[in-house]
């Protein structure tokens, strides 16, 4: 367990942004396609020097976020799908069945991320226009 001053320490700031770097490295990275621009919220653990540091590296001049080449306007969201579509759109389809465990819940929203097809995003993309 995680001790609450240790959440504000320096070593509680390392560890998050280290949890990040892990989380990006493992699956996030791997899953993206050639060329993709990676957007990046404002939350402190994703913008720890470990983590831009790898952004740098790993998506050149790629990627949107604090302290990025490409900034992101914070609190837009009317840039934002993933704030004004996504969360909703998983949140809607993850519970419209009962959910029986932890598993279950991690295998429905894996499921309902995989069923956003580049048809839908387009015609969210569209929406916006």
């Amino acid at each position: 367990m995680i001790k609450l001053q240790d959440h504000f320490s320096l070593r509680g700031r390392l560890r998050r942004q280290k949890s990040t770097l892990t989380l990006l490295q493992l699956y996030a990275v791997l899953q993206f396609p050639e060329g993709i621009i990676f957007q990046q919220d404002g939350a402190p653990p994703h913008n720890g020097n470990i983590v831009r540091e790898f952004l740098n590296t790993t998506f050149l001049q790629r990627w949107i976020g604090r302290d990025a080449v490409m900034a992101w306007p914070p609190r837009s969201p009317d840039l934002t799908p993933l704030d004004f579509y996504l969360w909703g759109y998983v949140k809607q389809h993850v519970y419209s069945e009962r959910i029986n465990d932890i598993n279950h819940l991690k295998q429905r929203i894996t499921d309902v991320i995989h069923s956003v097809t580049p048809d839908v995003l387009t015609r969210v993309w569209e929406k916006l226009d």
